[in-house]
């Protein structure tokens, strides 16, 4: 049995959890106080919420964890809920999507912790904790990406780049031709700062283009088709939204949006220094538009093939098999 933490912020990480459950051997009990999804096949337990507590007393724990405020009930029955299924349970492994606070739990009950690693500045003492105590981390993103990694090089031999987690890899990437081109706006679901107005100035600014937009209200439960088509992809600089990205092999412009710890803005750091994409810092003037397009589709798709999505998850998953099969011996050798 292997547990499979998911954080409730955003889409990404239950995304990248079915991605990499189907890819493993062991049954895996997915642990999150995010709806249990239709399509998850094995066990599932619903935790609490930590969040809806006040007043929020010291949650950083002077300044040692990101989240574990004092006096919280929400967070007293989740881990109480979460050491009960380990009692239970005594899973090999635990892979933690994200957080710092279950990471460490999970190992204090004596399992091995596989986690999740995130660009951007991970250098405070939480990050560096939580990386500290796992067996294993998982990079969802290329090795010749250093600026991605640079909270991570204390803990380079335990750190694993499986390449870009996406649910279309390996899907066919064919679509029917278009008497026009088109632009696809990729928003994610942790907030948008650019507005249908800013959108809709792009698309009056480049008339011969098409524009179209997938993100809060305009949501498509399969939105490979519209990937495939577009000859232009907008995005933010999400891990899952480029690993979607690189799987079609679209050109694109990627613009980072504010999140914690810098994430996105590094992310977008790091492909500008690699030169797979087009890149800006913040929503473009209108003018800007059509220059941009042009570069993109000059640059071309074809750099997303070192993000190396085809396999992603049968990597990752060898990562987390490998974490478990060594727990299965060591307890075997005991016995």
């Amino acid at each position: 049995m292997i547990g499979y933490y998911v954080h409730h912020v955003g889409r990404g990480h239950l995304r990248n959890a079915m991605c990499i459950a189907s890819a493993l051997d062991h049954e895996v009990t997915g642990l999150s106080s995010v709806p249990r999804p239709a399509e998850w096949t094995g066990p599932w337990i619903d935790l609490e919420r930590d969040d809806q507590g006040h007043p929020v007393r010291d949650p950083s724990a002077h300044g040692r964890l990101h989240w574990a405020p004092a006096h919280d009930v929400g967070l007293a029955a989740r881990m109480a809920r979460i050491a009960e299924w380990i009692n239970t349970a005594r899973p090999a492994a635990l892979v933690v999507d994200v957080s710092v606070e279950v990471a460490v739990f999970g190992r204090l009950m004596g399992v091995p912790v596989i986690m999740t690693a995130l660009p951007g500045d991970r250098s405070d003492a939480a990050h560096q904790l939580g990386y500290s105590v796992a067996d294993a981390i998982l990079a969802a993103w290329p090795s010749d990406l250093g600026a991605m990694d640079r909270d991570l090089h204390r803990w380079a031999d335990r750190t694993h780049h499986v390449g870009g987690l996406s649910r279309f890899a390996g899907r066919s990437t064919t679509a029917p031709p278009r008497a026009r081109r088109r632009v696809l706006v990729l928003q994610g679901s942790g907030g948008t700062s650019i507005r249908q107005a800013d959108i809709g100035a792009a698309a009056a600014a480049t008339p011969e283009w098409d524009w179209h937009r997938l993100g809060p209200g305009a949501w498509s439960e399969d939105p490979w088709p519209e990937l495939c088509a577009a000859d232009v992809v907008v995005t933010h600089a999400g891990l899952g939204a480029l690993a979607d990205v690189a799987a079609a092999g679209r050109p694109a412009v990627v613009i980072p949006e504010d999140r914690p710890h810098d994430e996105q803005r590094a992310t977008a750091r790091a492909l500008a220094d690699a030169g797979p994409v087009v890149t800006s810092g913040h929503w473009p003037e209108d003018h800007q538009w059509p220059d941009l397009l042009a570069r993109a589709l000059v640059v071309g798709g074809s750099g997303w093939q070192r993000w190396r999505t085809d396999g992603a998850a049968e990597r990752a998953a060898r990562v987390i098999g490998a974490v478990a099969g060594q727990h299965a011996r060591e307890s075997a050798s005991c016995a």
